[in-house]
């Protein structure tokens, strides 16, 4: 068995041409680099894998990604366990992240749900809320997209894939894309 894996390879690569001006990937950088440098918060939000991706992206906005800067907002909604587990209880599962979207949601700031299947109902109804309220959508999922593009979001950075791990493998490539590239685009500097 090969260590390298012929279809990442394919993976990163249509990633990385999504970076061009009119790719996904680009737009979902611009709309959150805007809404940061405008003072809106990026709402970060998904499952198991795709949560603590959302809590790592977090960080690396609030802290820093290449080199110290001034914190940008940034809250990872799976974080907080009181809150998570009492909407569960509460309300539903499915709620756990539409209603932190309307707790912590502005127009101004951005919503970004991570989903491998596409089909997570709690990160759709958190999608969808942020989109009744007037936030920014930008949705990083796997190969099934038609639950995501009924909401729909601005921006769909999409993985032609079904396997969660590639899938995951993937969107923290993204999202190191995005840390890099808000990082640059708003302070400036170099990095490495």
């Amino acid at each position: 068995m090969s260590i390298i894996d012929p279809e990442k390879i394919r993976l990163r690569s249509r990633l990385l041409a999504s970076l061009n001006e009119d790719g996904q990937l680009a737009r979902a950088i611009d709309l959150l680099a805007t809404a940061l440098e405008k003072g809106g918060k990026a709402l970060l939000f998904g499952n198991g894998g795709s949560a603590t991706q959302s809590s790592h992206f977090a960080a690396e906005l609030v802290n820093k990604f290449y080199f110290r800067r001034p914190a940008l907002p940034a809250l990872a909604l799976a974080s907080d366990m009181a809150t998570l587990t009492s909407i569960a209880n509460d309300e539903e599962y499915r709620a756990i992240f539409a209603r932190q979207v309307e707790a912590f949601g502005r127009p101004g700031d951005v919503a970004l749900g991570l989903t491998t299947s596409g089909t997570s109902a709690n990160v759709l109804l958190g999608l969808a809320k942020a989109r009744e309220l007037g936030l920014v959508t930008i949705a990083l999922a796997g190969s099934r997209l038609q639950d995501l593009q009924a909401i729909p979001v601005d921006a769909l950075v999409a993985v032609a894939s079904d396997d969660t791990p590639t899938i995951q493998e993937m969107h923290l490539f993204a999202l190191h894309a995005m840390a890099a590239a808000i990082e640059k685009k708003i302070f400036g500097g170099n990095h490495g």
